[in-house]
């Protein structure tokens, strides 16, 4: 049973405690979400997802609300413009990337839909883990290394088995909230 103390990852930052209350680990099932939140993840590499958390409105506002239509018809000029956007990660391979995955994106939820082919890993349900401690949790596990894999295949770059884990996470496929935290059940009842 959840108890009353928060995961640590989230410290006292009032954005990411309202991270942590109210989107982590909140099952997501919208594909053009998942596909934002799998973008940021890729941002994120290599930076904490504070960083990416507070520039998110304006990554929202530079990569066209990430609708992927759009993002996918985009060439030099916009990957310029990108770079100039200090709102944002100006980083070249993250910013071609973005481009590169709207395409892939698109290419998916033609074919299945992108929402169902990331589900398609967990067999459409949410792994409900149950750790004590920040240092059970995995960085990744063999399911985040087929993601990675699969949307590899797929053209996808910036996912690795570790930013898929993270994604895993964040929206939901698996409940990584320790059982000491508040968020845990209540997460769980929502899968």
């Amino acid at each position: 049973m959840a108890g009353d103390a928060r995961c640590p990852w989230c410290g006292e930052d009032e954005i990411y405690v309202q991270y942590h209350d109210h989107e982590w680990g909140v099952p997501e099932w919208d594909g053009r979400a998942l596909w934002e939140k799998l973008i940021l993840d890729g941002f994120q590499a290599g930076l904490s997802w504070i960083t990416i958390l507070k520039k998110r409105n304006a990554f929202r506002a530079a990569f066209a609300g990430f609708d992927p239509v759009k993002i996918a018809s985009w060439g030099e000029d916009d990957v310029q413009r990108l770079l100039q956007d200090a709102g944002i990660v100006r980083h070249r391979g993250k910013i071609e990337a973005t481009i590169k995955n709207a395409q892939a994106y698109l290419n998916i939820e033609e074919r299945e839909g992108f929402s169902r082919f990331l589900w398609q890993f967990q067999q459409g349900r949410v792994v409900q883990n149950r750790f004590a401690s920040m240092t059970e949790v995995p960085t990744q596990t063999p399911t985040s290394q087929a993601m990675s894999k699969a949307l590899k295949r797929a053209g996808f770059s910036f996912c690795g088995p570790t930013i898929t884990y993270a994604f895993m996470q964040a929206t939901g496929m698996v409940n990584d909230h320790l059982v000491t935290c508040p968020s845990h059940d209540r997460v769980a009842q929502l899968a």
